[in-house]
């Protein structure tokens, strides 16, 4: 199994507030997931920071969460900032399999986000082409969700789809079910409010690693 690896993610759409959560988690976390949206997706779902306004640190691992439905607008802005991983909706408009071959020629990798209505073996080829798979549990958009761990039955249909595929979770992650959210086989688990909303969130984000490193389920 591999190693478990615990994300902050970032969600807003204010420039001073992000470059705020980037200063506060610089100093303990090396990997990040960056919500990015156009509010093309959804016409619920807020419009966050722009892909042309996302910026990090030199030496982390960023992960790119698009959430739209025409990412192909977005193609040459994602090359420029070359994130280790971006995240595409299947709900797109877009062809998705072309998006992920562009991506991959200028070295990067790509995901799947599947929210709650999306039953895996109905997206094959894009699972299959994907190298990463995000369980979405939760309000695009939004940080401050509950976790439903039945979704976690999904593991299984993405691996019998992607043996070797990384998988990841979005939505209401806390010291109270990373564990388990662990223990069902997912490797990253990405954290919004659980971590920003802490008193102290290195402390916060350092007992979440600790929990996921134990070796009994709950």
């Amino acid at each position: 199994m591999a190693v478990p690896i615990v994300a902050p993610t970032i969600t807003t759409a204010n420039p001073t507030e992000y470059k705020e959560i980037i200063k506060k988690y610089y100093s303990f976390t090396k990997r990040i997931h960056i919500d990015a949206s156009d509010g093309t997706l959804s016409p619920n779902m807020p419009t966050l920071m722009s892909e042309t306004a996302i910026w990090w640190p030199k030496g982390w691992q960023v992960d790119i969460h698009l959430m739209s439905a025409e990412p192909g607008n977005h193609l040459d802005n994602l090359i420029k900032l070359h994130p280790n991983l971006v995240i595409l909706h299947p709900e797109a408009k877009d062809d998705l399999l072309s998006i992920f071959d562009t991506l991959k020629q200028n070295g990067m990798k790509v995901g799947v986000a599947i929210t709650k209505n999306i039953y895996p073996p109905s997206i094959k080829p894009i699972i299959e082409a994907a190298d990463y798979a995000l369980i979405f549990s939760g309000t695009l958009g939004k940080q401050g969700g509950e976790a439903d761990l039945l979704l976690l039955e999904k593991v299984q249909l993405i691996q019998e789809i992607h043996q070797a595929i990384e998988i990841g979770w979005d939505g209401g992650a806390n010291l109270e079910n990373i564990r388990t959210i662990v223990h069902g086989g997912v490797t990253v688990i990405n954290v919004g409010s659980a971590i920003s909303k802490a008193d102290d969130p290195q402390k916060m984000y350092t007992a979440l690693m600790a929990e996921t490193e134990k070796e009994d389920p709950i």
